[in-house]
This record gives structure tokens, sequence and C-alpha cells, in this order.
């Protein structure tokens, strides 16, 4: 019980923590330098070892946790996704599985469990997920009566932009994001609809400027919640630590008092 709790305070201490996000990072590098052929030329040898040597530091991290935490190392969302990322490393990637050589990159997404703000951004996207369920049912809506109505229209004589439902619904994805939209797409339109700009401006306006917006607001709310209740969290357990210390100091007023009788 005693090597537990040694080994719980050594991987929750600071230093630790500052140890393994500097792997994380040199490990980034080491991955982006396997891409040059010239490096690898160079110091093939070298780099592939020290990838190999930060991988066994992170399965010595993950095992750590493990026996320190038992069970509960489960419980904690975080750790889950470490053990993912570091198991899927593991795999073997010849034959078939090759494809999961270019996995190792996702090493790197390790970074936002060892840094707070980081994994703040990620639970507050996450916990904004319901509402943009909403919101991305709301943007299937419009592109498809957007797509309908194209269609319709312009078909006849635009057949590679809105042939079908599908091109069409792909043509104003290209329109919403203002890619080319203007030169590329509504212009040659309106050339031959003089007044297809009836259509393609309010699209715009409602899903580019509205809809997208709506996405980005739900986001900042989120993380803002996310950042409050981590507060709240923060004032609880000072408020505890410092009801203990009252609670402590006046028993040993307590104490004293009955000695002094």
């Amino acid at each position: 019980m005693a090597f537990k709790w040694r080994l719980l305070n050594l991987i929750e201490a600071p230093a630790f923590g500052r140890f393994i996000t500097v792997v994380i990072i040199f490990n980034a590098v080491l991955l982006g330098m396997e891409t040059s052929p010239t490096l690898m030329d160079m110091a093939g040898p070298l780099i592939v070892a020290l990838d190999k040597l930060c991988l066994a530091i992170f399965v010595a991290e993950i095992s750590m946790k493990l026996i320190a935490t038992g069970r509960r190392f489960f419980t904690n969302g975080w750790n889950i996704f470490d053990f993912l990322i570091v198991g899927i490393a593991l795999v073997p990637s010849a034959g078939g599985l090759s494809v999961l050589r270019a996995l190792r990159i996702l090493r790197v997404l390790r970074v936002i469990s060892v840094a707070p703000r980081l994994r703040r951004v990620v639970e507050g996207f996450i916990s904004a997920l319901p509402g943009m369920a909403s919101v991305f049912l709301l943007m299937a809506i419009l592109f498809y009566i957007g797509a309908v109505i194209s269609t319709k229209l312009f078909s006849a004589s635009f057949p590679i932009w809105f042939g079908d439902l599908g091109l069409s619904a792909y043509t104003l994805f290209q329109i919403m994001t203002l890619e080319s939209w203007s030169m590329g797409i509504v212009r040659p339109v309106m050339e031959v609809y003089p007044y297809a700009w009836v259509f393609f401006v309010p699209f715009i306006m409602v899903t580019t400027f509205a809809v997208v917006n709506l996405l980005v607001g739900l986001i900042v709310n989120s993380m803002q919640d996310a950042h409050h209740a981590e507060d709240e969290v923060k004032t609880d357990a000072y408020r505890d630590e410092v009801l203990e210390r009252l609670e402590s100091i006046e028993n040993r007023l307590a104490e004293q008092s009955n000695i002094k009788k």
C-alpha cells in the first residue's frame, strides 16, 4: 500500500506531468522527422530508436498509473483516452495493418490530457455536442430545402453543379464555405438566370453567418460553463480544506482547555 501511495504521489507531481509533456512534444517532432527521406537517410536508426524510447516511456507511465490506481484507472475518461492512444501504437503495423503506422501521430493528442487548458477546451466542446446536434439538424433541413430548390431551378443549364440532389448539396456546401462562391459558381449561374442572387444571397446569410455563428456561440458558452464548473470545484475544495483546518484548531484548543482544567 505504501508503495502505491509513493507511486501515486510521483505520477501526480507537477514535475512528472511536465516531463511527460516534453516527451510528447519531442515524440511529435520525431514522427515529423520520419516523414523526411533526407533526415531518415542521415539519422534513420537514431530517430527510430528515440521513437521507441518515447513509446517505452508512455507504456511505463500507463503501467505506473494502473498499478497506483487499480480499477479506478478506468473511471477517468482521460486515462482511457491515453490507454487507447498508447495501445494503438503497440499494435504491430506489418501486413494489412500497415496503415496503423500512420496512426502513431495520434500520440500527439496525449498533450490534451496533460494540459489543463486544452482539457477544458475539449470538455467544453463535448458538452456542447447535444446543442450542436440540434443546430446540425437545422442545417441539414436548410441544405435539403436549398438542394431541392437549386436542382429544380438550375439543373437544366448547370448539370455539373446542380444535376441532382447530391451535386446540389455539395455545391451549396462549397457556397456556404465561401470558397469561390461568387466568381466560380454564382456569377456564371446569374449569366443565365439573372435573378439567381435572390436564392443564393439569403442562403449564404442564413447558413454561413447565422447558423455557423450559432455553433460558435454554443461552443463558447459550453467552455465558459466548464470553466465556471472547474472554479466551483476548486472553491469547494478550498472551503473544505479551510473548514478542516478550523476544526483541527478547535479540537486542539479544546484539548488544551481540558488539560488546564
